[in-house]
């Protein structure tokens, strides 16, 4: 119980937090990507510092931060793993579903840094979407980050890989960074209860330009699973993978 309470009182004040630092920033944001990015950054390295002494979720990021041009492709668990990585990339920018552009704060901060809004509830539109805004040319460079499953996963839970992320790999010929991660443990999908711990999102070695779709698919799904089932024993999860119910809220 003291636990949810604590839980419950960090996510009221992430929240009201989010509001503060978008009334400080947006001002500058307005007339500045580079503020925008700002804003994010500092946001995200805020919610980490407060998960760690209200709630005890320690987070770690490991690996190469990745720089330049790139496409990160990372297991999705909860929000934590959006804040880990917003927390330490440069110039971050996601391919997110399109309805997150109306939502309060987020949704225009999410659009000033160059996130790509998609339907995905039409494959082939959600497609000529994603592609149009990656490659358009007013589209701010960066790291885009793609949750190759589509959807938060929780723990443990197997879901197929989209080839969405090997549509893009071979149109922007980019490199493309695999990232790891086990925070779903500490920080649900869904529901308030936060549980201490080690939260961790790892940066692998990169994937080249260049490879064949199929090959492409099969090793950046290998190389996730691997990790995160790895990440996931480490905190202290056997590993019992079994299909999934796609999370539609993410």
């Amino acid at each position: 119980m003291i636990q949810y309470l604590r839980s419950l009182v960090f996510v009221g004040q992430m929240y009201l937090a989010m509001l503060v630092y978008a009334i400080l920033y947006t001002p500058f944001a307005i007339f500045s990507r580079q503020a925008a990015y700002n804003a994010v950054r500092a946001y995200s390295k805020y919610v980490r510092w407060s998960a760690r002494w209200m709630v005890g979720i320690r987070t770690e990021v490991r690996g190469d931060i990745p720089d330049g041009e790139v496409v990160i492709a990372s297991k999705h668990q909860s929000f934590l793993d959006i804040i880990m990585i917003v927390s330490v990339v440069k110039r971050p920018k996601f391919i997110m579903k399109s309805s997150l552009r109306y939502a309060p704060i987020l949704g225009w901060y999410a659009l000033r840094i160059g996130c790509v809004p998609v339907d995905r509830g039409r494959r082939a539109e959600a497609m000529r979407q994603m592609m149009k805004g990656v490659t358009a040319g007013d589209a701010p460079a960066g790291q885009l980050i793609i949750y190759p499953q589509g959807t938060r996963v929780a723990p443990g839970v197997s879901m197929p890989y989209k080839m969405g992320t090997a549509i893009i790999y071979e149109e922007t010929g980019q490199t493309c960074i695999p990232a790891a991660t086990n925070v779903g443990l500490l920080w649900p999908r869904t529901g308030i209860r936060r549980k201490p711990g080690l939260a961790v999102v790892e940066f692998l070695p990169p994937i080249e330009p260049g490879r064949e779709r199929f090959d492409f698919m099969t090793e950046l799904e290998d190389r996730i699973e691997t990790a995160s089932n790895r990440l996931l024993a480490e905190g202290g999860m056997p590993i019992d993978t079994r299909p999934a119910q796609a999370d539609k809220a993410s």
